[in-house]
């Protein structure tokens, strides 16, 4: 027997994100594009179902969904731009069916089944972004989602119309 039986090196460090199980840079880029129409047309919907609401607490949900969707389309934007790409300026289809809701209760059950698809999406997406910053960002906006859907679930099962 000669000696040598060590493993030859592993260059899987050096590898191509792509190759390793991580999104493509364009494909990374059509999601962001379409995370941020879907949040322009969340932010949209909660801005002009401020002056629907049924009582203060609405309006003061639906001003704070405003901002925080607010927050995330410029942080979609940042990273669209420092990934090197050009942010939609388009707004999701979304807002249209929502705002076709005449009943502010039913317009923010709709509202938090959109907010619910965001979180969805971006579980889909976190899982294949190896870039640390995205995926922090991303994160972050998961998690404000959950606390938007927790707090209109909670207010819509105290006006006994939670969404099934």
């Amino acid at each position: 027997m000669t000696g040598d039986r060590a493993s030859p090196v592993c260059y899987g460090a050096d590898a191509d994100d792509v190759y390793m199980g991580y999104a493509p840079r364009d494909e990374i880029l059509a999601a962001l594009n379409e995370l941020l129409e879907a949040e322009r047309a969340g932010a949209r919907v909660a801005l002009a179902s401020v002056g629907d609401a049924v009582s203060a607490d609405h309006a003061a949900m639906m001003r704070d969904i405003r901002a925080d969707e607010a927050r995330w389309c410029a942080m979609l934007t940042r990273q669209i731009r420092r990934l090197g790409g050009t942010p939609s300026r388009r707004c999701g289809a979304f807002r249209g069916k929502a705002m076709a809701i005449s009943d502010p209760i039913e317009r923010l059950a709709f509202l938090n089944r959109g907010q619910a698809w965001v979180v969805r999406k971006l579980a889909e997406l976190t899982r294949r972004v190896r870039d640390d910053a995205l995926h922090a960002d991303l994160r972050q906006m998961a998690e404000s989602h959950r606390v938007n859907i927790d707090g209109a679930a909670a207010f819509l099962d105290e006006v006994g119309r939670s969404d099934p």
